[in-house]
C-alpha cells in the first residue's frame, strides 16, 4: 500500500517511463508493455479509465521485474490503432494494453498474430475473441456475460416483461444488442422498442419519447459514457418513471459526475465490478491508490486491465521471458485478480462474472445490488 500511494500524478504517465530495479534486489525478467488506448474522441474517458488501470500496474511491477512502456493515443480510428501497434511493434514488446475499442480491436488483430504480441484488453466487443486469434486476451466480462446478467436482473429480479432497448450503432453497440436479444429470449421476453443512436447525437429526447410509445415497463440502455448521461439526465428532466437499468458505462463514476445524484435515483446498470463500492480490503486499498496516483475515481474498465497487466507481469517474473512465453501463460494459467478469478475459455475470455449496480439517489456512489458469478462456468 505505501508503494502504491507513492506513485506519481498522471501526469507524470503522458509519455514513455521506465521502472528500473531496487538496489540489491535480483533480476526476474523485463517487460516491455506500450499502451495503446482512446484517450480523446468519443471513448475518451472510458480510454483514460483504462490507461490509468494500465499504467498502475506497470508502476506496481513486481521488484525484481524491470518495465519499459510507452502510453499512446489511438482516438476512435481503426487506422489510428495499427499505426499505434505498428509504432509500438518497433521493439520487443511483452505484451499491449490494447484499445476497449471494438473496431479499433478488430483492426489490430491480424497485426498482433503477425508480429506475435499478445493484446491485453477490457474491450466488451464479442466479437474480438471470436475471430480464432490466439494472441487476445479480454480481462472484461464480455458481452455473452454481462448481457446475460443485465437481461437476468431486468426480468429475474425486477420481474419486467417489457423491456425497451436502445443501443449504439457502434460495433460495442450491435454486440450488445445482438447479446441482450438472445438472453431476452432466453428468458421468454421480446423487447416492445429496440432504436440504435449514433454515439454523437446531441439529443436524445426523439428515441426516448419513440420507447415510451412502445409502452415498455423497464428501459434498457448499451451505450457508451456520454450518451448514457444524456439519455438518463433528458429522462430525469422529463419525469419518466420507468425504470431505466444501464450498460457498463453507467457505473463509471465519471459517467456519474456528468449527473446530480437525483437524476440517478432507481437507475441500475450492469458491469464488471465497482471499485468505489469496496468490497474487500484489496479492492479498498487499489481505489485509494488510483485516488492519490489520479486524482479521480476508479471504475470497472480501470479495474479489469490493471488486473490483466498484473497477469502479465506475474508470467514474466515467474519466467515468461518473451511474448509467446507470456501468450502460453495467459492462455493457460489462472490468476486471482481483484474483480474476480480469471481463466481463458479457449478464446481469450478470461472474465467471467459480472454484478449489477444501483444508485440511492442521494449519492453518485452505487451499491451491489446483485452479483452474477461464473456464468460461464469456465472457472475451476
Amino acid at each position: 500500500m505505501r508503494r502504491f500511494l507513492s506513485i506519481l500524478s498522471a501526469t507524470a504517465f503522458s509519455a514513455v517511463f521506465s521502472a528500473t530495479l531496487l538496489p540489491g534486489v535480483a533480476r526476474a525478467g523485463e517487460a516491455s508493455v506500450p499502451v495503446l488506448v482512446p484517450l480523446t474522441g468519443f471513448l475518451s474517458l472510458e480510454g483514460t479509465s483504462q490507461r490509468n488501470g494500465a499504467v498502475l500496474a506497470l508502476k506496481d511491477a513486481p521488484a525484481d521485474v524491470a518495465v519499459r512502456s510507452e502510453v499512446i493515443d489511438t482516438g476512435t480510428s481503426p487506422e489510428a490503432a495499427v499505426t499505434a501497434l505498428e509504432r509500438a511493434a518497433g521493439g520487443t514488446v511483452t505484451a499491449v494494453a490494447a484499445s476497449m475499442l471494438g473496431t479499433q480491436m478488430l483492426a489490430m488483430l491480424p497485426l498482433a498474430q503477425d508480429y506475435g504480441i499478445p493484446l491485453v484488453t477490457v474491450s466488451g466487443t464479442a466479437s474480438i475473441t471470436e475471430q480464432g486469434n490466439p494472441w487476445v486476451f479480454r480481462f472484461f466480462p464480455g458481452d455473452a456475460v454481462t448481457k446475460e446478467a443485465h437481461a437476468r436482473y431486468v426480468t429475474e429480479e425486477l420481474g419486467k416483461k417489457r423491456p425497451a432497448v436502445i443501443y449504439q450503432t457502434t460495433a460495442y453497440g450491435q454486440s450488445g444488442k445482438a447479446h441482450l436479444e438472445q438472453a431476452f429470449k432466453t428468458l421468454g421476453v421480446e423487447p416492445v422498442f429496440e432504436e440504435g443512436v449514433d454515439p454523437a447525437a446531441k439529443d436524445l429526447l426523439p428515441v426516448l419519447t419513440k420507447a415510451l410509445a412502445a409502452k415498455p415497463d423497464v428501459l434498457v440502455l448499451h451505450l457508451h459514457s456520454g450518451p448514457t448521461a444524456l439519455f438518463i439526465r433528458q429522462a430525469a428532466a422529463n419525469g419518466v418513471a420507468v425504470p431505466i437499468v444501464a450498460g457498463s458505462a453507467m457505473h463509471q463514476p465519471s459517467t456519474a459526475a456528468l449527473l446530480e445524484p437525483a437524476e440517478l435515483k432507481g437507475v441500475c446498470a450492469e458491469t464488471a465490478a465497482s471499485p468505489i463500492s469496496g468490497g474487500s480490503p484489496e479492492v479498498e486499498a487499489f481505489t485509494a491508490a488510483y485516488r492519490a496516483a489520479f486524482n479521480a475515481e476508479p471504475d470497472a474498465f480501470a479495474l479489469g486491465q490493471y488486473d490483466g497487466i498484473r497477469m502479465v507481469l506475474a508470467a514474466v517474473q515467474a519466467g515468461a521471458g518473451n511474448a509467446e512465453a507470456v501468450r502460453k501463460a495467459l492462455s493457460a494459467g489462472t490468476h486471482q485478480g481483484l474483480a474476480m478469478t480469471y481463466r481463458s475459455d479457449g478464446k481469450g475470455n478470461m472474465a467471467h462474472s459480472a454484478v449489477i449496480v444501483c444508485y440511492d439517489g442521494a449519492s453518485r456512489v452505487p451499491a451491489i445490488a446483485k452479483r452474477y458469478d461464473n456464468v460461464t462456468g469456465v472457472v475451476r
